[in-house]
């Protein structure tokens, strides 16, 4: 099936060179694939992940390695932000 996945600011150093600055992939993964197994490949730091939304709905850290995507799905991950 196949899903958008955009990661923002810092993290888009993980993306293939290629989306780095569109900060889009679009992706082929396994019917029931789920939002860790799609990232895991990517090696982002736990750390960086802070929001991760599906189609605009926030998923709790804790779900993350169960919430299953479904085709046409747009996984959003943003790095904490940081300022003052």
């Amino acid at each position: 099936m196949k899903i958008t996945l955009k990661l923002f600011a810092t993290l888009t150093d993980y993306l293939p060179a290629a989306s780095k600055y569109t900060n889009i992939v679009e992706l082929e993964v396994a019917d029931g694939a789920t939002i860790t197994q799609v990232t895991d490949p990517y090696h982002l730091p736990p750390a960086l992940v802070h929001l991760v939304l599906v189609n605009g709905r926030y998923i709790a850290p804790e779900k993350r390695a169960s919430e299953v995507l479904v085709e046409g799905d747009v996984l959003a991950i943003w790095p904490p932000i940081a300022g003052g």
